[in-house]
């Protein structure tokens, strides 16, 4: 049954909503109760998740005056492949929440169709989410239900942050770039990218971005942009590290006793047995944070090994930082052969997470199997601020 009448949606107002929001986040765990989950902590701030796109909006839903679902979007202009055009309005939608008892009752497609007519109001070209491969009741909701269509199955790596040092190639060389030069390769290398975002410049100059780094053969001059020499060493590689634990936090929920008895048992034997050199499992049982690594590209036949190199980097600068970072995580395309230079553990993976697209306009509807049916070996431009 519906609630009609007694169903009202409307905008999220942080004085009055913040600790009821907070509250529901509590009651729905995020991901399916018969695995693996995860807790968010959102440290105070619901909309945390979405403060830092360019427009973004939350709305509420209240039966009886008791707050009984939320959902979240953002809209961003970005690059898309269309014989019609080649940059796109979108809005992604996220967040979405309703409570339990409250449950298959329309409240949460009520919820997706008012923030689709906020979409719509704002100019947008495409709706799109991202869920797990395996959540029936999103499948259900979005696809069967709001006419939205696959789109991409994209690959989460997640690679567990150890105190041990990783070993850096002393074949590469490595630099950190100046947002400006960063923005311009980015722009340069990438911009024909699935979903590239207009304002990457804004992604790179954004505090929680903590930088661009390159690799390149060791003996190899890195030459762009000094003196308006723009030429490229042989093989090089690039890499931009966003700090998401400023954020919010994770914490695991729903883990096997295996699991819990591997952790503690890893610690033990690192610590007791350092030359064994068995990585150990972090403590995800207390709030942790993450760095997400985005825009990775490589051109060159030695490039995966420097990406390697990289992400071995960015392991090192995150067990060496004093805000709590457990993992490092990367998505990149389901058949982007990249996935194979990226360290990362199966265990905490998911090799297929679910986008899905809607057209919110005629033309868009019309064009939208081409889009859809773009080989998945393309690259595509995972949004540090959509994670």
């Amino acid at each position: 049954m519906g609630y009609g009448d007694q169903l009202i949606i409307r905008s999220y107002d942080a004085q009055n909503d913040r600790a009821r929001v907070e509250d529901l986040e509590r009651r729905c765990e995020v991901g399916p109760s018969e695995r693996v989950f995860l807790f968010t902590d959102t440290l105070g701030d619901p909309i945390c998740r979405i403060r830092n796109s360019p427009i973004y909006k939350m709305l509420v839903a209240e039966v009886d005056k008791k707050l009984v679902g939320v959902i979240q979007g953002s809209i961003k202009l970005v690059t898309v492949h269309k014989p019609t055009k080649e940059l796109a309005r979108v809005g992604y939608i996220l967040g979405l929440r309703v409570a339990p008892l409250y449950r298959r009752q329309g409240i949460g497609s009520n919820l997706v169709t008012k923030l689709e007519e906020w979409f719509i109001a704002n100019d947008v070209d495409y709706s799109y989410m991202a869920t797990a491969k395996d959540n029936e009741a999103s499948y259900k909701l979005f696809v069967n239900k709001l006419n939205y269509v696959m789109f991409r199955t994209p690959a989460i790596l997640v690679n567990p942050v150890s105190h041990r040092m990783s070993h850096l190639s002393s074949n590469f060389e490595l630099a950190k770039l100046k947002v400006d030069e960063a923005e311009s390769l980015y722009k340069r290398f990438m911009s024909s990218t699935e979903f590239f975002p207009n304002d990457i410049g804004n992604i790179l100059r954004n505090k929680l971005s903590l930088g661009t780094w390159v690799a390149y053969p060791k003996g190899e001059t890195w030459g762009y942009g000094n003196n308006n020499n723009n030429s490229m060493p042989s093989n090089w590689a690039m890499v931009s590290v966003w700090n998401s634990g400023e954020v919010f936090k994770l914490r695991l929920g729903n883990a096997p006793l295996s699991c819990l008895m591997y952790t503690k048992s890893s610690r033990v034997i690192e610590k007791l047995l350092p030359c064994f050199k068995l990585p150990a499992m972090p403590n995800f049982y207390h709030p942790f944070g993450f760095y997400f690594i985005y825009g990775v590209y490589r051109e060159g036949p030695l490039s995966g090994k420097m990406v390697r190199t990289l992400c071995r980097f960015v392991h090192n600068m995150a067990s060496k930082a004093k805000d709590c970072c457990k993992v490092i995580v990367t998505e990149v395309g389901g058949s982007d052969t990249l996935r194979l230079h990226i360290p990362h553990w199966k265990l905490l993976s998911c090799p297929e997470d679910l986008w899905c697209i809607k057209g919110l306009k005629n033309e868009e509807r019309n064009s939208l199997h081409e889009l859809t049916k773009a080989p998945q070996t393309r690259a595509l431009f995972v949004d540090p601020r959509e994670v």
